[in-house]
């Protein structure tokens, strides 16, 4: 049977009524604005290519294993395939309260787990895609990938004529429960056998190897993180509503930052969002001596031979935002200097097999675990931010060219900011989500990764 892994169960498991965990994006594409039946006929013909998007989720009686995915036999296109429109000539403002209003609404888990809108009505003659994927499906890269099918490098692109389609019989419950306990047994054998070298090394107590040497040689690093004061107001109960906003950055500039700079295109981002939240916690009168923003930021543990496959493939590392520092080069030299030190730990290249350690967990354990680990009170963690490299080359639906995609990042327990961000071309976009009641002031931080741009732009042009 086609079994979700440990990682897509638990963003499966975790969803509720206040935290809808699906992934999503708004893609902007100049006009003319395509027929709602062109936009259908569209993702008929590539659905073939996309086999998850006719499966829905079958999970077991008391998780007895891991959920499984199956065709649907009741699948119809015109449910995920759907049509709105903005007061004409529709802003930014307009598209944003609109998707995020969307984001907000969670899929039906009893259908496949995706659904697009095309949106008329925008300035200039453009027009939108807002899309909606579950996490339990994709990550970050998985999502990328599927851009790359449901989007042409040509103008010009014909559509292949769709392929016939039935859906195979569904499993029966004795079928499922039965596969889903062989499977409980059987999973965690398989993993050991996989790590054959790891597994002789725990045995003998010689070495901890590669992955123990990571995890205990960042021990004091990660302690001396975590010791480190965090706001109190980023955290807390979050409600069924969103704010949706964006920022967004030239990616020449941000290379001209790296150079002049060290590092990577990632700590001058990271830096930008420092100054997000610097921002944020200054307009809250929170900026105190020595205090910092601790965010979570996802690495993708794909290996090449998996690109295009739909799942979840990541680890993930933590990293205190230095919001305190007046300083935005100080700030930039500080991230560089922590997300060096994560990888001399090895911290992120342990994280494939720390990943994979979920499928030891019995499913029922794993449900559990994954929603209280969520609901439980914490001020450990205050964001998510994650980073997304996109093609470089222009993409197009039915003939009409991408301009512009915009991210969006579920937020969940108490966790109530999250910033996607996804470079296409050479734009990087920021997509900030926060809880509507919780952060009232999100456009602060919004703005605020705009001006870190700014600054560290004027910083290093002297």
């Amino acid at each position: 049977m086609d079994r979700m892994s440990a990682i897509d169960a638990g963003f499966y498991f975790v969803e509720d009524e206040n935290a809808p965990m699906h992934v999503g994006s708004v893609l902007v594409f100049e006009g003319p604005v395509p027929s709602y039946g062109d936009v259908v006929r569209r993702f008929v013909a590539k659905l073939g290519e996309v086999p998850r998007y006719r499966q829905r989720v079958r999970a077991l009686p008391l998780h007895l294993g891991r959920p499984v995915w199956v065709d649907d036999e009741h699948f119809q296109i015109l449910y995920h395939v759907r049509h709105t429109a903005v007061p004409s000539p529709g802003t930014d403002d307009q598209l944003r309260n609109l998707a995020g209003r969307l984001f907000a609404q969670g899929l039906d888990l009893a259908k496949p787990l995706w659904e697009v809108w095309l949106v008329e009505g925008l300035a200039a003659g453009r027009w939108a895609i807002i899309s909606k994927v579950h996490h339990c499906v994709v990550d970050g890269i998985a999502g990328t990938d599927l851009m790359r099918v449901l989007l042409d490098r040509r103008a010009d692109t014909v559509l292949p004529a769709p392929e016939p389609w039935s859906p195979a019989p569904a499993p029966s419950t004795l079928d499922l429960v039965v596969d889903g306990v062989r499977d409980a047994v059987r999973t965690p054998v398989e993993r050991l056998a996989a790590i054959p070298a790891l597994a002789r090394r725990l045995r003998s107590g010689a070495e901890l190897g590669d992955v123990g040497r990571a995890v205990l040689g960042s021990l004091p690093d990660t302690a001396r993180r975590l010791a480190v004061g965090t706001p109190r107001s980023l955290n807390g109960r979050i409600g069924p509503h969103r704010r949706w906003l964006w920022a967004d950055a030239g990616l020449p500039e941000v290379k001209k930052i790296r150079k002049v700079t060290g590092g990577t295109v990632n700590d001058v981002i990271l830096a930008a969002v420092t100054r997000g939240f610097r921002d944020l916690l200054d307009s809250r009168d929170e900026l105190v001596a020595g205090r910092v923003v601790r965010t979570m930021v996802p690495v993708s543990v794909r290996s090449p031979a998996e690109r295009g496959r739909l799942t979840n493939r990541v680890g993930a590392v933590l990293v205190n935002l230095p919001v305190a520092d007046p300083d935005p080069l100080r700030r930039l030299a500080t991230l560089r200097a922590q997300m060096d030190d994560l990888k001399r730990s090895r911290q992120a290249t342990g994280a494939d097999v720390l990943t994979s350690l979920g499928d030891f967990a019995a499913p029922s354990l794993l449900a559990l675990g994954s929603r209280t680990a969520f609901r439980f009170p914490q001020q450990l963690l205050q964001t998510v931010t994650t980073n997304v490299p996109g093609p470089r080359v222009p993409l197009y639906l039915l003939g009409r060219e991408l301009v512009a995609i915009h991210p969006y990042v579920p937020i969940a327990g108490t966790v109530r900011t999250s910033i996607g961000i996804f470079s296409y071309r050479d734009r990087i976009t920021f997509g900030v989500t926060a809880d509507f009641d919780g952060v009232p002031d999100a456009q602060v931080l919004a703005d605020g990764i705009g001006a870190g741009f700014d600054e560290l732009t004027a910083a290093t042009a002297r």
